[in-house]
């Protein structure tokens, strides 16, 4: 989350103020009165009331001072009973902490078992989420009351920051690590799923009880539970049982969608020198899901996004990133978990970088850096230039989870791999993971281990890059000796704070490449190399491993050379970019329809997506190369970035061509081929619309509404309105929002009541959401006119209505 204004100079002005005033908002790592050991619990579940019952048996012992009370967090429960050695304790409870006074006084390393008997109530739960994790009442139910038969019934828990407490009592800090076990009791129709291993299961009448227990110690906010009526599909990495939990719509596709999972587990496993540390690994999906995916240890929860459909893999995975980044976690996050909220990033840079490490394994390096780059744009686009990455004085725990904790963090590392070696930096993360397993661990504690191990001071690193915002902007400049045949390279930074750092020049000359390092140490520096014919080419930071943002005049000419001869990916992009802004320019235009052959399938969709076809240099043989592209292109995005810039022709004569690319197997193609035949054949595209499966029609919830839209078809208001909110969330581009916004004006001022019913059901899931869309105020507007028009008496079941209507609002409001 973005640190507001007022926030920044509230920060400026108190660091000028005096130690105790600023220490105030200093965010220290928990104080350990006592260390967890062990947590029991019992739970079974009112499904009606959206409540848990309990029993806790939580295990402590002081770690170093003497007590004779014990704190414990416990958020909205109801406390019935609580015991020690079946003797009742006297208690405090304010609905958030429970003070219980203990018998005697404890000495350090004494332990001691308390008993508790409550009711969890995450309803009444009034803790706030973040922009990563929209809730914070740790407990979910879903479709409790099974209203809604096109929705299961599910239970799932999420307990990252601090909410697991939500649903257990427990001292509800990352810097905790307690050994568990859990009986979970629930109809026999469900599956459950929690942290380590299935003991067993007990049948009593129409119930069954599942013992799970985890031996490992690991951190509260780990804990899970997740129940539902799931289909198992078991999978193995070497003695290790792997299992993703699916609904059985999609049981079939399970190991397309997750089968890379043992894969990973090998590849983290010999990269790091540390065996996968537990004894399972399982992945649920859970619906209405908070977030994106949660690394609960051994029982990972992914949101619906994870489901995905063949005609949709074949694409694009798009939950293999998530799936990596969450087995990564199992090493830095659950085995070594951060002390404290401030040193996040060991949690999540290095989850962050592991969609880095397995996609240069698995698909190559110029496939990984096109992540890079995706990520470390997000990160300076999100305005987060004044944001360390360690942060001890941040307003809210949950304002950590943000572009710098993970994109900013990944790509840091990156820095950090490469100045270092891959030999140091890995035996580097070896050591850390041994030396703190099933421990907690603060950034310094990492530094330490690369400075033994490589035996070189890196305060200026982590000060800088860890303990220091932003990061280099550099304005670069050439002075050419052509007497001496020597050239000057002038860098610049224009920041506040002068960054130090390594950086690789290419100069290009003579139809060859020579790659420099040299090493920044200020805030101007200047290089000079020889050349024996002046360079083609200078191309600064051409590793791409730094971040940094260079500013150079360049002119056309040195861009067209760049996108050609460009070894990364990031420079050839930046290169295309301005090549496209000049292609009434014919070497410029021929430089982008050349730029569709590029060996990035992303600079191919780029290339595509914007090449002039109506300028005075478009001829047909560049149509016909991209009717090849659409028929043959190895990968189906581009095959429909292909069959979009054609259909942007609206010529009949290319009919044949979408007609073909209605068969593609590939839903991209077939969402692109259905708009570029509507503006050349629209009956035909109408009537492939309508004959489409529903499960499929729901994918292609853009294209379709696009065109139902362009038709006013009322007739399909009820479809377009089950997709419009979820299209509006994940739209990506500003086109497809526009249509989303479209579709919902058109909803909201009809009468089709089947429609807006449809709509306002989808407003209580995702109500909440509408805030970072900046789209509130429209729908507020629109409930309110729901909750007081007379249209709405015309609804089905209209006290429910009413009532699903005002929840939507006050997740708004």
């Amino acid at each position: 989350m973005m640190i507001k204004k007022a926030m920044f100079f509230l920060l400026m002005t108190i660091s000028l103020m005096s130690f105790s005033q600023a220490s105030d908002l200093y965010k220290a790592e928990k104080e350990k009165i006592h260390d967890l050991v062990h947590t029991k619990l019992k739970v079974d579940f009112s499904f009606s009331e959206k409540t848990m019952n309990g029993e806790a048996w939580v295990t402590a012992k002081p770690h170093f001072y003497a007590a004779n009370k014990i704190t414990l967090d416990a958020k909205a429960m109801l406390i019935h009973q609580i015991s020690l050695n079946n003797k009742k304790l006297k208690y405090v409870y304010d609905n958030s902490k429970l003070i219980i006074d203990l018998p005697i006084l404890y000495k350090r390393n004494e332990e001691f078992t308390i008993y508790i008997k409550y009711t969890a109530q995450p309803e009444k739960v009034h803790q706030k989420g973040s922009a990563a994790i929209t809730e914070a009442k740790g407990l979910y139910f879903i479709n409790s009351d099974g209203l809604d038969k096109n929705k299961p019934t599910q239970i799932w828990t999420q307990g990252e920051t601090e909410a697991s407490s939500c649903w257990f009592p427990t001292i509800d800090a990352p810097n905790q690590k307690t050994t568990q076990e859990i009986y979970i009791t629930v109809p026999k129709k469900f599956k459950t799923l929690s942290n380590g291993k299935l003991i067993n299961q007990t049948e009593k009448g129409s119930n069954r009880t599942d013992y799970w227990r985890m031996d490992q110690k690991h951190a509260p906010y780990l804990f899970f539970m997740g129940i539902g009526e799931y289909e198992i599909i078991k999978d193995n990495y070497k003695n290790i049982p792997i299992n993703y939990y699916v609904e059985k719509e999609y049981a079939p596709y399970a190991k397309d969608i997750f089968g890379l999972t043992p894969e990973m587990m090998e590849f983290f496993s010999t990269l790091l020198g540390v065996e996968y540390p537990w004894n399972k690994y399982s992945q649920i999906v859970g619906r209405d899901y908070v977030s994106g995916a949660m690394e609960n240890t051994t029982a990972v929860i992914h949101g619906e996004k994870a489901y995905q459909t063949p005609g949709q893999l074949i694409d694009e995975n798009v939950q293999e990133n998530t799936i990596a980044h969450e087995l990564f976690h199992h090493w830095f996050g659950d085995l070594v978990t951060t002390e404290s909220w401030s040193n996040l990033t060991l949690n999540e840079s290095f989850a962050n970088y592991s969609e880095y490490l397995w996609r240069e394994y698995k698909y190559g390096k110029m496939n990984a850096d096109m992540h890079l780059f995706d990520d470390v744009s997000a990160y300076k686009n999100g305005q987060n230039f004044d944001k360390h990455l360690v942060r001890f004085n941040y307003t809210d725990k949950e304002d950590m989870f943000d572009l710098v904790s993970y994109n900013k963090g990944g790509a840091i590392l990156h820095m950090l791999r490469h100045y270092l070696g891959d030999t140091a930096f890995f035996e580097g993360l070896k050591t850390y993971l041994t030396e703190f397993k099933y421990k907690t661990a603060e950034v310094h504690q990492l530094r330490l281990i690369f400075e033994r191990i490589t035996g070189k001071d890196l305060n200026w690193f982590f000060n800088q890059w860890y303990y220091g915002a932003g990061h280099p902007k550099i304005d670069i400049s050439y002075d050419y000796n052509t007497i001496q045949k020597k050239v000057t390279v002038n860098i610049l930074q224009t920041q506040s704070n002068a960054f130090k750092f390594p950086l690789t020049l290419d100069i290009f000359e003579n139809g060859k490449r020579t790659r420099h390092t040299v090493f920044v140490n200020g805030r101007d520096a200047s290089f000079t190399f020889p050349y024996t014919k002046q360079p083609a080419l200078i191309q600064i930071n051409a590793d791409g491993v730094l971040l940094c943002e260079v500013n150079e005049n360049k002119v056309l000419s040195e861009y067209v050379f760049q996108l050609k001869n460009a070894t990364n990916y990031i420079h050839r992009r930046e290169a295309l970019l301005e090549v496209i802004k000049k292609q009434d320019d014919k070497i410029a235009f021929n430089a982008v329809v050349n730029a569709m052959d590029d060996p990035s399938y992303k600079i191919r969709i780029l290339a595509l997506q914007n090449v002039d076809l109506i300028n005075k240099f478009s001829k047909k043989n560049v149509i016909q190369k991209i009717m090849l592209i659409a028929n043959n292109d190895k990968k189906t995005l581009v095959q429909a970035a292909a069959i979009e810039t054609l259909g942007k022709l609206t010529d009949p004569e290319l009919q044949s061509i979408f007609e073909k690319a209605l068969q593609s197997k590939s839903y991209s193609v077939l969402g692109k081929a259905l708009v570029a035949m509507y503006y050349v054949n629209k009956q035909l595209a109408i009537a492939k619309s309508k004959t489409l499966p529903d499960e499929v029609r729901k994918i292609l919830a853009t294209p379709l509404t696009r065109i139902f839209i362009e038709e006013k078809d009322q007739n399909e208001l009820p479809f377009i309105a089950k997709s419009v909110l979820s299209g509006m969330f994940l739209s990506n581009d500003d086109a497809s929002k526009n249509i989303y916004q479209k579709a919902f004006t058109l909803i909201s001022e009809s009468n089709n009541t089947e429609a807006i019913q449809n709509l306002v059901d989808d407003m209580v899931v995702k109500g909440n959401q509408f805030k970072s869309f900046n789209f509130d105020k429209v729908v507020i507007n629109l409930m309110r006119r729901m909750v007081q028009d007379q249209k709405t008496k015309n609804l089905t079941n209209k006290v429910r209505n009413i009532a699903i209507i005002k929840e939507a609002m006050a997740k708004l409001l």
